[in-house]
């Protein structure tokens, strides 16, 4: 990500809003998109690939 920012000021210089290209602000969202599902299934159980896999094959919803 470049961090091609431009801040918005108010009369006396403080800084109040900030610009940032599109593609940087949708990078931004994609990764805490990616965090909140982190966050809300962290405490959901495990269970490894093989097994799913095998389960839905089992079931015929996959066939690889």
């Amino acid at each position: 990500m470049t961090r091609n920012v431009q801040y918005v000021t108010d009369a006396k210089g403080e800084r109040t809003a900030v610009i940032l290209p599109l593609e940087e602000y949708e990078e931004l969202l994609e990764d805490l998109h990616v965090r909140v599902a982190a966050y809300e299934t962290k405490d959901e159980t495990v269970r490894p690939l093989a097994d799913i896999v095998s389960e839905m094959r089992n079931a015929g919803e996959i066939d690889v």
